[in-house]
């Protein structure tokens, strides 16, 4: 059965398996009651196939694997959804628009689960559909490193590119903002340099720089670019006295900044730069799309596997409990199921853990069957334990009740779990 409260804006999901009727509803609409006295959940049925069960032996195995796929999957979907986010940076406000599981949001896939018989066939083995989950999450995982990868690469060189046309004047790339025409070229004596001059410094640098060294051109300067903090001027001089020029520049607070102009490497870069968001447009629609198939594909697995889980778990502990009380003395346990045609069984020895709310499994010709939820925990095995006969053949463990109830958490001391 499934179950759901929110807490703000976010819901929290329980797996609750629990001992079932006949048409399996009775269960369901106890759990109604109970919860909706505090509005704790809203419950819905979670419903599995029988599955073929197989030796104890399996069960226990699947049930280590179960526990780290789970892990696993839920780490992988996150990293999905982090890839998302990624990619759409200029559109996070969509990006819950396109983490949806089987063409609807997260939520209600999960309150409307249905087992999908066409991937994961129930008649087969449990350890084959598990198998075949584990293998598919490994293969989306492998493909979601070598394209993000990809994509990352292409991103991380693009940003420093852009990076360098970015910041102030004494840091950022100088080939985007200035032009053939401002340098004077191809000169065996003339060199035109960049100064960078603090913006309160404007008048000061029109009225000293042709007087900062010998054999500065008159009139050279000009303005080409300025930012928050300066601005960039040109100024032109004859070569061999540059090194005298930037000294006296540097005691009247200008700054030569160190630029040569490249025609050909200025043209490489901005080729680059066109280039590179070209490819990073190219692979955004194709990357989206995979993610977004994919997040699906793995979210979808990760239920299954968590329906998986519960049964197994749900079909391990009552195996054990009864493997466990057969060899003992005679026990009852009062008001946990109806005295129908009962048969007691010895008691075990030393006393066993608790009893959880769980399904019937049949060892040899007896099944232990609960009809009720405990009323409360029960500490131990005591003399009484009433076990009915099993409807089912030999080796066959009935299929438990699943809910699923999604709750606020629970904190110490804040509140305790309903009573049945």
């Amino acid at each position: 059965m499934t179950g759901k409260q929110k807490t703000g804006n976010m819901s929290e999901f329980w797996l609750i398996s629990a001992p079932g009727d006949k048409e399996n509803l009775q269960a369901l609409e106890r759990m109604n009651t109970v919860t909706s006295k505090s509005n704790l959940s809203y419950n819905t049925k979670f419903a599995i196939p029988d599955f073929k069960v197989g030796t104890l032996d399996s069960l226990v195995g699947l049930s280590d694997e179960l526990g780290k796929l789970d892990t696993f999957a839920e780490s992988l979907i996150k990293r999905m959804a982090q890839s998302v986010v990624e990619v759409m940076e200029d559109s996070k406000g969509k990006v819950q628009e396109n983490l949806l599981a089987n063409g609807v949001d997260l939520t209600s896939f999960v309150t409307h689960f249905e087992w999908d018989m066409a991937k994961y066939p129930a008649k087969q083995p449990l350890v084959n559909v598990v198998d075949t989950l584990a293998k598919q999450l490994a293969q989306i995982e492998s493909d979601l490193k070598s394209r993000t990868a990809a994509y990352s690469a292409l991103k991380a060189t693009l940003e420093n590119l852009e990076k360098k046309s970015t910041g102030n004047l004494f840091t950022r790339t100088l080939s985007d903002i200035v032009s053939k025409e401002d340098f004077v070229l191809d000169s065996e004596y003339l060199v035109t340099l960049l100064v960078i001059v603090p913006k309160p410094s404007y008048a000061q640098w029109r009225k000293t720089y042709e007087s900062l060294s010998d054999m500065v051109v008159p009139r050279s300067t000009k303005l080409i670019a300025e930012d928050n903090e300066g601005g960039l001027f040109t100024v032109t001089l004859f070569r061999k006295v540059i090194d005298d020029f930037k000294i006296k520049a540097k005691e009247n607070k200008f700054t030569v900044r160190e630029f040569f102009y490249d025609e050909k490497e200025i043209k490489r870069e901005r080729e680059e730069m066109t280039r590179l968001l070209s490819d990073k447009k190219q692979q955004y629609g194709p990357l989206l799309r995979w993610l977004k198939v994919n997040f699906s594909e793995a979210f979808v697995a990760w239920i299954h596997i968590k329906a998986l889980r519960v049964f197994v778990e749900s079909v391990l502990r009552v195996c054990r409990l009864l493997l466990e009380v057969f060899p003992g003395e005679v026990a009852h346990f009062p008001s946990l199921i109806p005295p129908l045609a009962p048969l007691v069984l010895p008691r075990a020895s030393p006393p066993l853990p608790a009893l959880d709310s769980e399904s019937g499994c049949q060892l040899g010709h007896l099944s232990l069957h609960p009809t009720t939820l405990c009323p409360a925990p029960v500490d131990t095995w005591r003399p009484g334990l009433i076990l009915l006969p099993s409807p089912g053949p030999p080796g066959h463990c009935p299929l438990p009740l699943l809910f699923l109830a999604s709750v606020p958490p629970l904190h110490d001391g804040q509140g305790v779990l309903p009573q049945y």
